[in-house]
């Protein structure tokens, strides 16, 4: 193939980004994920209302989802005019580099709303200022009008798009409301006095970073708060009586999903704070075993490993971020006899359970060597979360596991695989229901032992080898209790991997309608019924099982096409639960609710 001057290309801004979109917003996807593209999008044009707030300009944002067309009209200071269309539609400009106009801002790098601007079919942008205006309309990032002149609304910046369907783009995609309702929250916790409405409802959290820890807990917190609140820190903690460890936390508003720098410095001062004041040398997971804690910071120059800034990288935070939790935290802790109280008794019985764990643990010191060499029932992968040097890490992230019962759905993704990112292990059946019990259980059972050590989370979350755990069981009872105990397993022991968005559930087609002609794979009963009316003389097959599909079939639904379903929660007490009712001991209750349901016809 010839290689000469003629293909060599340079590309403007606007065409490179709608060319290499995940370079800007890190992924689509069809609105099912709460980080697929259309989300970033909003976030990336509402994060600059939030620095206008953070700036002490506007207090209310107005967010409105229309069908597919998002809407922000925020009461800052709006953009400078004469540059209102450079500022969205060419990279590297903007005021953020500018540390007199912006001290602590997400966006420092020019892209967020030039993306969005590139990545929609229709771009909308307004800025008032001191009785004039600004007004342009893109497609696709190009300019298609602009108009000045005189108008008697507040300074602020209005944003309206519609994310591009092309099929190269988003294609066909379904905003899903409680999404964009959990990341609104999430600025209104970090943002007191700042005033979101949504589609005509009022978001707003006077307690700021306590509200997220009281909505997550509920009443499950074992003591009051630990609360402190700086000019450039604010962090709340307090323990459950569940395991590991559950962190919420945030750099200049964003959130770090990933944690990074600031949350480590933060774990190191609870831990430093904690054993100097109780004149112990406790290790650290006798201390955060448990914990529910939530941490922001404001920091000058965020640097983040991605333009989806999930994960902060200063490391120059842990200087100033350390002591100040150390010193914050003995503080409480001397002012607060019952807080102290409870956080000791807390750690106690960590260190009683971990001591136990640590006893069975080495009663099965040999078969664990066994089992770390050769585990059974797991087909590997190339590529590994864990042990992926950064140059390989975006490779990586697209591991995952497959969690399937039996031989012959393994057989079905075995053969349909791609062995480089996917692996497989494979349960034996429906594994032990495990709520209300001890993490001893994991060191007593094989089954739970085993999938605890494919999964490299032994010691800790942070050790996980995949990028996604994914519960691919059959769609019928059994296959059903099976994907619900393998999620009590994570809830009761592993809830972080959880709230990491780590979890999922493989989607895969009920029915395959076809006839000579056409095929068509079909994932609800509604679906089943459109195809239907649409092939001619159809032929309708019921998948009840995953080996039922041939490997052929099967190969697109968990490769370009798979479906994925995050499993997630909004509150850790509600969940909680949720898991003690359905899966607890009270056989009675559950069976007059089941009767009940059954009898009434909404089961």
């Amino acid at each position: 193939m010839a290689y000469d001057e003629s293909n060599i290309r340079t590309l403007s801004s606007i065409e490179h980004i709608r060319q290499r979109p995940g370079m800007y917003i890190g992924r689509l996807g069809n609105g099912s994920h709460p980080e697929d593209g259309i989300y970033i999008l909003l976030k990336e044009v509402i994060d600059n209302s939030i620095d206008e707030f953070m700036e002490g300009n506007g207090s209310k944002i107005v967010v409105t989802l229309d069908g597919q067309k998002c809407s922000v009209r925020d009461y800052g200071r709006g953009i400078p005019l004469n540059k209102l269309i450079e500022c969205v539609s060419v990279i590297n400009t903007g005021a953020k580099y500018d540390n007199e106009a912006f001290q602590y801002s997400v966006g420092l790098n020019g892209v967020g709303t030039k993306a969005v601007n590139a990545l929609s079919s229709y771009f909308e942008i307004t800025s008032w200022r001191e009785g004039e205006y600004m007004h342009a309309v893109f497609e696709r990032g190009v300019l298609k009008q602009k108009e000045k002149g005189k108008g008697e609304e507040p300074n602020g910046t209005f944003v309206s798009f519609i994310p591009d369907d092309d099929p190269a783009i988003f294609g066909k995609y379904t905003y899903n409301e409680d999404y964009i309702k959990e990341r609104l929250w999430n600025y209104a916790y970090l943002n007191k006095g700042l005033t979101i409405t949504f589609n005509g409802k009022t978001i707003r959290s006077p307690g700021g970073l306590m509200d997220l820890v009281k909505k997550i807990l509920g009443d499950d917190g074992l003591y009051p708060l630990i609360n402190y609140k700086s000019k450039n820190l604010e962090f709340s903690f307090t323990h459950t009586n569940g395991y590991g460890e559950s962190y919420h936390s945030y750099v200049n508003g964003q959130y770090t999903s990933d944690g990074g720098t600031h949350e480590a410095a933060f774990k190191e001062g609870v831990l430093k704070g904690i054993n100097e004041f109780f004149h112990k040398s406790w290790a650290a997971p006798e201390i955060r075993d448990g914990i529910v804690a939530t941490v922001a910071i404001k920091v000058m120059n965020p640097v983040f490993e991605s333009q989806t800034k999930n994960k902060l990288g200063n490391t120059d935070v842990r200087t100033w971020i350390v002591p100040e939790v150390k010193a914050a935290v003995i503080d409480c802790l001397m002012k607060n006899k019952d807080i102290a109280k409870g956080l000791e008794d807390k750690i106690l019985s960590n260190e009683k359970v971990h001591k136990e764990e640590a006893a069975v643990r080495n009663g099965a010191k040999e078969k664990a060597k066994r089992v770390a060499i050769n585990i059974p029932k797991l087909k590997e992968c190339r590529y590994h979360l864990n042990s992926a040097p950064a140059s390989h890490r975006s490779e990586a992230e697209k591991s995952m596991i497959f969690l399937t019962e039996g031989d012959s759905a393994a057989g079905t993704i075995t053969k349909s695989r791609n062995s480089d990112y996917q692996a497989i292990f494979a349960l034996r059946g429906k594994i032990l229901n495990v709520q209300g019990k001890n993490r001893t259980e994991i060191y007593k059972n094989e089954e739970l032992y085993n999938m605890m050590i494919a999964l490299g989370i032994e010691e800790s979350i942070e050790n996980l080898r995949y990028g996604k755990v994914v519960i691919a069981t059959d769609a019928d009872v059994d296959g059903f209790h099976i994907r619900i105990l393998i999620m009590t397993y994570f809830f009761t022991y592993f809830e972080e991997l959880i709230e990491q968005g780590r979890l999922f559930i493989l989607e895969t087609p009920l029915f395959r309608v076809r006839n000579k002609k056409e095929n068509c794979y079909c994932y609800s009963e509604e679906e089943r019924d459109e195809a239907i009316k649409k092939i001619k003389g159809a032929e309708v097959t019921r998948f009840k099982g995953l080996g039922e599909i041939s490997p052929n079939e099967f190969k697109a639904f968990i490769g370009d096409e798979i479906r994925l379903v995050p499993v997630t929660y909004d509150s850790l007490a509600e969940i909680r639960r949720e898991m003690e009712f359905y899966m607890g001991d009270n056989t009675p209750d559950r069976r007059d609710f089941i009767m009940e349901n059954l009898l009434d016809g909404t089961s």
